[in-house]
């Protein structure tokens, strides 16, 4: 019979297609684990945790397409290690993405991962990713938990170069304060790597593996606490150098060099904050001694929380401020003649012509007789012309021949009138099902950039989506006001057979009906790298909707293998 956990969380782990996960994906898919193996090895001589020493175990054989319970159809493998492995997977009752962890009913840790599972569901913490479901059944145990589509790794990160300061302040102030709640709760983490802790896309860090990951490997600790705080110190010694705390590579990190021992980090790269770099050392202890001197060791996540706290905080850093070009002035243009500019930068005082000198004996008289002459006719032959004008325009602008009047209305109304462009203001992903493809990659779409795009995640069935694992994938885009929307260009970085995009009128950047319900302005079903979409009838909005049920079988790139996909690299609206 079943055995199902009492905590389920209504929530849609991980942003697993960004290049350096994928790549990661494919090894451990392949069998190659070495990375992982001196990822835990540099983690156990540093914190004291343990590792079981057990029998390699054969993963159980299941393939993309398997569905557990009727209802968690398997995607993707990303991860076999140890007789278990990690799947990306779809809730098709709940039309959301999850992950799943799967293990045999006879391993070794089977018991210890459902238990360690239950206990994390109960926590029901947001700053952890949430277990969703915990199951045994059919000589299986699987762990059913969130996949946060718009979360990058911190180990993605870390591949970028060092944090800035305010971003490592708000990364140790979020995990320590999430691992002293757990703490209290009777809860451990022990495999606090940097694959473990994702940030999403609002700048909000969530911790994923709570008591399942060091179960599902075996590890345990008799300092579970002094673990976790010198796990979070070697995190924040790595997002200020860029560098792992300890002789051992780990994580795409280089280790320290050998023999010098452990060096603060802002030793280690000049402009690390000293405050954060004394606060790393305070928790790396080694053998009950702080690696600081100045200062007392840290050897729990709640002293960690009051040392972060007893800190000056970290504002984040100033916007760049970049003046706008400087606009041409006439000295005679209105509101600005000998007066200083209005405007950003330095006020500027336009110069003043000087009047011409007087004119002088009977020449100059004779010249300001002739100009006034000349005046006095101009002014004349204009109130003549001005007459007439007017004359002409209350007798409706007709000519009069005899008793004939006709009316010249000229050709413009022939003329098709060109479209306007219209500037999008803002934009955001629509996912109603829960799952986003990639949400913080919205904006490239409208930035100018053609070498930029947002992209949708790879789908095993196409090239039209199947509405019952997913309806479609869009963005409402926000045009700052109610207008006329005749027609759209959108430019695709895939072609082949085909793509299928639709516009619709929306009510918000966050739609409140479903897309059945919405005004249609227009359709296209392209299989080259642009769709050109025109209204019927213009169709009045500020929010549109744009609607994807089909997309090209397209090839492997850096975020994804080869399947059903589409990226969006510009998206122009016209009225």
């Amino acid at each position: 019979m079943a055995e199902r956990s009492t905590a389920a969380v209504d929530v849609a782990d991980n942003s697993g297609d960004n290049p350096l996960t994928a790549k990661a994906d494919k090894a451990t898919t392949d069998g190659v684990t070495e990375s992982i193996d001196t990822a835990e090895q540099s983690t156990n001589g540093a914190g004291g945790e343990r590792k079981a020493t057990e029998p390699s175990i054969a993963t159980p054989e299941l393939h993309s397409g398997h569905k557990l319970a009727r209802r968690y159809r398997l995607e993707e493998c990303v991860t076999r290690l140890d007789g278990f492995s990690s799947w990306r997977a779809v809730d098709e009752k709940l039309r959301r993405a999850v992950g799943v962890h799967l293990l045999p009913a006879d391993h070794p840790r089977a018991r210890s991962v459902l238990a360690a599972a239950r206990s994390s569901a109960l926590l029901g913490d947001p700053r952890f990713v949430q277990v969703l479901d915990a199951v045994e059944e059919n000589d299986l145990v699987y762990v059913v938990h969130e996949w946060l589509p718009d979360a990058t790794e911190l180990t993605a990160l870390l591949a970028l170069g060092p944090l800035e300061a305010h971003d490592a302040y708000q990364m140790v102030t979020q995990v320590s304060q999430a691992m002293a709640a757990a703490h209290r709760e009777g809860l451990a983490h022990l495999r606090l790597t940097p694959s473990a802790v994702l940030r999403t896309s609002t700048g909000q860090y969530r911790i994923r593996g709570l008591a399942v990951a060091a179960a599902l490997r075996g590890i345990s600790s008799d300092t579970p606490q002094r673990t976790d705080t010198e796990a979070i110190g070697a995190l924040l010694y790595a997002v200020l150098t860029q560098r792992w705390p300890y002789e051992s590579d780990a994580y795409g990190l280089h280790g320290l060099p050998k023999g010098v021992g452990l060096i603060a980090p802002d030793q280690v790269r000049a402009g690390v904050h000293r405050g954060l770099s004394e606060l790393a050392m305070r928790a790396l202890v080694n053998d009950g001694a702080t690696a600081s001197r100045q200062e007392p060791p840290c050897t729990t996540p709640d002293e960690l929380v009051k040392a972060v706290g007893e800190m000056p905080r970290i504002r984040p850093p100033e916007p760049a401020f970049t003046a706008p070009p400087e606009y041409q002035r006439t000295t005679y243009q209105q509101g600005t003649y000998g007066r200083p500019a209005v405007g950003p930068g330095p006020s500027v005082t336009q110069p003043v012509a000087p009047p011409p000198p007087a004119l002088q004996g009977r020449t100059g008289k004779a010249l300001k007789w002739t100009v006034s002459a000349l005046l006095i006719a101009a002014l004349g032959l204009g109130s003549w012309q001005l007459a007439d004008a007017l004359l002409h325009r209350d007798k409706g602008g007709s000519n009069e021949t005899g008793n004939t009047q006709t009316t010249d209305h000229g050709n413009d109304g022939d003329k098709p009138k060109a479209p306007v462009p219209i500037k999008i203001q803002d934009a955001q992903e629509y996912a109603p099902d829960g799952s986003p493809q990639n949400a913080a990659d919205v904006k490239n779409t409208y930035d100018g950039d053609r070498s930029t795009y947002w992209r949708t995640r790879r789908f095993n069935d196409g090239p039209d989506l199947a509405p019952s694992v997913k309806a479609g994938v869009g963005i409402v885009y926000d045009l700052g006001s109610p207008q006329d929307i005749s027609s759209a260009s959108i430019l695709l970085r895939y072609g082949g057979d085909h793509t299928t995009i639709t516009l619709y009128a929306a009510d918000s950047l966050s739609p409140s009906t479903p897309v059945k319900s919405m005004k249609k302005i227009a359709t296209v079903k392209t299989s080259g790298t642009k769709a050109d979409l025109k209204a019927s009838t213009p169709v009045k909005s500020q929010y549109v909707l744009l609607w994807m049920t089909a997309m090209p079988d397209s090839p492997q790139d850096d975020y994804s293998s080869a399947g059903f996909k589409q990226a969006i690299t510009d998206v122009k609206f016209a009225g």
